[in-house]
């Protein structure tokens, strides 16, 4: 896990200068949007949509990077590369349980965002996104791994039960715990949570 915190923060890193100023024009343009055309502000939404935008910033960043030297080539044999690390190992944490990890907030706000009734669509889009991922990453000298693919679709379908999950817990809940505050607050102590803990 430490492993999988340390790749983040290095990305963070790399990226706070782009991310700082995307995210403030976002909130500048947002803001502007929302008064010149008298929108409705709801709190837990645009929480998501600025997630969103930070999360698929952060994913081009990390998926454009140089890997290690050597780490390139064409893997079409599923599970050939996962069967390489030992589980436990430095190396699974970075490669099998990190690609999982990346992918589980694509599966819940693709949920959130495209309201997919059936989970199959969202493992076509993430099937789509990650063919098209390696493919630019072979481009620029990194790695086409069938076994990232086949990650990539496992975290999102996790992400997606978990939006599952939590639409349904509030589903049946009171109008004050369904509440758009109430909502937006618990979506920013959770990721505040994940930031410490990283």
């Amino acid at each position: 896990m430490n492993e999988i915190a340390k790749g983040v923060k290095e990305v963070i890193s790399i990226s706070w200068p782009v991310l700082t100023l995307t995210i403030i024009i976002l909130i500048v343009l947002r803001i502007s949007h929302i008064i010149k055309y008298k929108e409705k502000f709801v709190f837990h939404q645009e929480i998501l949509s600025f997630v969103f935008i930070v999360y698929i910033l952060c994913l081009f960043q990390l998926v454009t990077s140089q890997d290690l030297p050597g780490e390139h080539g064409i893997n079409i044999i599923p599970f050939k590369e996962i069967s390489r690390y030992a589980f436990g190992s430095r190396l699974f944490f970075r490669n099998v349980v990190g690609n999982i990890i990346l992918f589980m907030p694509f599966g819940f706000l693709t949920s959130y965002y495209l309201d997919l009734e059936k989970k199959r669509y969202n493992i076509l889009i993430t099937l789509l996104i990650s063919v098209i991922i390696e493919f630019i990453q072979l481009s620029i000298g990194r790695a086409f791994d069938i076994d990232d693919i086949i990650l990539n679709i496992v975290g999102s379908f996790i992400g997606c039960l978990m939006y599952r999950v939590i639409d349904r817990i509030f589903e049946n809940k009171s109008e004050v715990l369904k509440g758009n505050i109430t909502i937006g607050l618990m979506l920013l102590m959770i990721f505040g949570l994940l930031l410490v803990i990283l």
